[in-house]
């Protein structure tokens, strides 16, 4: 009956460029360090998020604008993830993990926020040991290191009224002689690697395929290498093209649960908790010229999902799962103009000899949000799909 949890793997994706649990894009899928024996498993995953906002009349007077719309401002995305699982012994097993878990692609096109973009790529390599104590406890650890880099550009728009408010003679002078429509704040993020620890335990209850585990992700540390640059200024104006941009991913708490509730029917779920209050993004020369951050999250996040699987033959299984992250009706930022999220997702695996194919496709309800203009971002959705293939050996 276990196997019926493992077509729940392929959706684990958030949805737009920057949401409002940060910029993760996929989970590390630690369930499959209780795969039975060998098994390999490669994921594909594809989300198409939507989101636009409507400017507030304010914005929507200004001449230049020629539309009081955003325009679909994140773009869509692709994750490949892939799994290693095998037992050394007995009681000790070793996982490895391959996969993208942050990402942010924004990008406005149209309107007062034209030329606002920023993305955030990364790459994650995970090495994990399980331990079986006896029958029903479990304990598992190892490290993960995660490579990123990121970009982004401000337009005019959105830099000259904090040029002008910022108390900075310099910045002041800049927003008041720099033609209209000449300044852009750009900055490049070099690729950087954090390490960081993972810790769980868990708890078995093979005949009634109850288990039950915590797993602890440490935070990240990043030391950016960064080029800072604003183009369109006086001569009398210089902004270092050299600094150090350190950003924090955060510490995450989840708990993980299964448990058969009928005949081949699997109960399962997760909470978790991040604290992306911890991600800041504050590159050195900015926030000395602004006097202000580019971006940040003010707020951790709680995540809950429930979803039920059901086996339907010895080849054929399915599952449906519903996501829930709760609101905080913050200010929302421009890079991240949603607030919490709602999501029903669906999928089925089929077995061949020791082969397992499961495709999947989840439906999101992004929650609505104000940014600090006043912009709405309202009725904006998501559709993720997804397919992976396990072997086990």
């Amino acid at each position: 009956m276990t196997r019926v949890l493992t077509a729940g793997a392929v959706l684990l994706m958030t949805t737009s460029a920057l949401s409002a649990a940060g910029i993760e894009r996929t989970r590390n899928p630690y369930g499959n360090l209780f795969e039975d024996g060998g098994y390999m498993e490669l994921t594909f995953s594809n989300v198409f998020p939507n989101v636009e906002g409507d400017y507030s009349d304010q914005l929507a007077g200004v001449a230049v604008i020629g539309t009081d719309t955003t325009g679909n401002m994140a773009g869509d995305y692709f994750n490949i993830g892939f799994t290693y699982k095998n037992d050394l012994t007995d009681q000790l097993s070793f996982g490895l993990f391959l996969n993208s878990p942050y990402g942010a692609d924004a990008n406005y096109g149209q309107g007062f926020y034209d030329g606002l973009f920023a993305e955030w790529n990364s790459r994650q390599l995970a090495a994990l040991l399980k331990y079986k104590m006896n029958d029903n406890f479990s304990v598992y650890g190892g490290v993960r290191y995660v490579e990123s880099e990121a970009r982004i550009i401000l337009p005019d728009s959105l830099i000259r009224g904090g040029l002008l408010s910022s108390g900075n003679p310099q910045a002041e002078f800049v927003g008041n002689n720099a033609p209209l429509g000449s300044l852009e704040y750009s900055a490049e993020a070099d690729r950087d690697g954090a390490t960081g620890y993972v810790v769980g335990v868990a708890y078995e209850r093979p005949e009634i395929a109850l288990r039950v585990s915590l797993t602890y992700e440490s935070e990240l540390e990043y030391e950016f290498d960064s080029a800072e640059a604003l183009a369109g200024i006086p001569g009398q104006f210089e902004i270092d093209d050299d600094t150090t941009t350190e950003i924090k991913m955060p510490q995450v708490v989840t708990l993980d649960f299964q448990t058969g509730i009928a005949q081949d029917t699997l109960l399962f779920g997760s909470v978790q908790w991040a604290e992306w209050s911890v991600w800041q993004v504050e590159p050195p020369a900015y926030e000395e010229l602004f006097n202000a951050r580019v971006t940040g999250i003010d707020n951790d996040a709680f995540t809950y999902q429930l979803g039920v699987g059901r086996r339907f033959s010895d080849d054929f299984s399915g599952f449906v799962r519903a996501t829930h992250e709760p609101s905080n009706g913050d200010e929302a930022s421009r890079l991240a103009p949603t607030d919490g999220r709602s999501s029903l997702g669906i999928g089925g695996s089929y077995t061949y000899e020791n082969v397992e194919m499961t495709v999947g496709a989840e439906y999101i309800w992004l929650g609505d949000a104000t940014d600090g203009s006043d912009t709405e971002f309202e009725d904006n959705t998501a559709i993720g799909i997804g397919a992976s293939f396990g072997f086990r050996f």
